[in-house]
């Protein structure tokens, strides 16, 4: 691809490394931008920059947040006793969306992988084990992926919280094997939320 502006191709280079821009979808981007009034693409640019300079983990369930406690988390609303394990945000994205669940929420950051050297010591599961041990929660539902990480993930939390005295309980199989839960529709996810099953009856899940 040639280019009369090494601004331009630069533009047109940080774009096409965004999660799936092509480079033709780069430089329709880049020229759009650059079509814009200036203090519309300023607005953008600004955006872009308080988003990543100021947004913030919640201290609870580690969603992204612009305080130090989600709105989610610090609702009198929510059931504080049900939590909802999740690889990552859109996922909590995506069950919201639903309108059947009134928990709160569990952020991992990921699943176990060994092949990609994700070991559980990466992911956010220690506050998770240590509310269940103490006392703090009724209720785990595993929503994660219906991949062999997923199930990897789902069993060491059942490992983990099997003496805690917690219900242990997993989505119903109402979503694909091998999906993710953000491109589930909305009413597949909520009915497998609502459908939900305690985990010891999925054999390895």
């Amino acid at each position: 691809m040639n280019f009369s502006s090494k601004l331009l191709e630069n533009a047109v280079n940080e774009l096409a490394r965004l999660p799936g821009i092509g480079r033709k979808t780069a430089l329709r981007l880049a020229l759009h931008l650059l079509n814009r009034p200036a203090g519309e693409v300023e607005l953008f640019t600004r955006s872009i920059m308080e988003m990543r300079q100021e947004i913030k983990r919640c201290k609870v369930c580690n969603n992204i947040s612009d305080g130090e406690t989600c709105e989610i988390c610090s609702s009198p609303k929510r059931d504080h006793g049900t939590v909802c394990v999740v690889q990552d945000t859109r996922d909590v994205m995506a069950i919201e969306n639903t309108g059947q669940f009134s928990g709160i929420y569990h952020v991992l950051g990921g699943v176990i992988s060994p092949m990609e050297g994700v070991s559980p010591e990466e992911l956010n599961f220690t506050p998770l084990i240590e509310k269940s041990l103490s006392g703090g929660l009724k209720e785990v539902i595993l929503a994660l992926p219906t991949t062999v990480e997923g199930d990897t993930t789902g069993f060491y939390i059942f490992r983990k919280l099997e003496n805690s005295g917690v219900v242990l309980s997993v989505i119903a199989r109402g979503i694909a094997i091998g999906d993710d839960i953000e491109y589930t529709d909305e009413i597949t996810l909520g009915r497998s939320i609502l459908n939900r099953t305690p985990y010891h009856s999925q054999g390895s899940r």
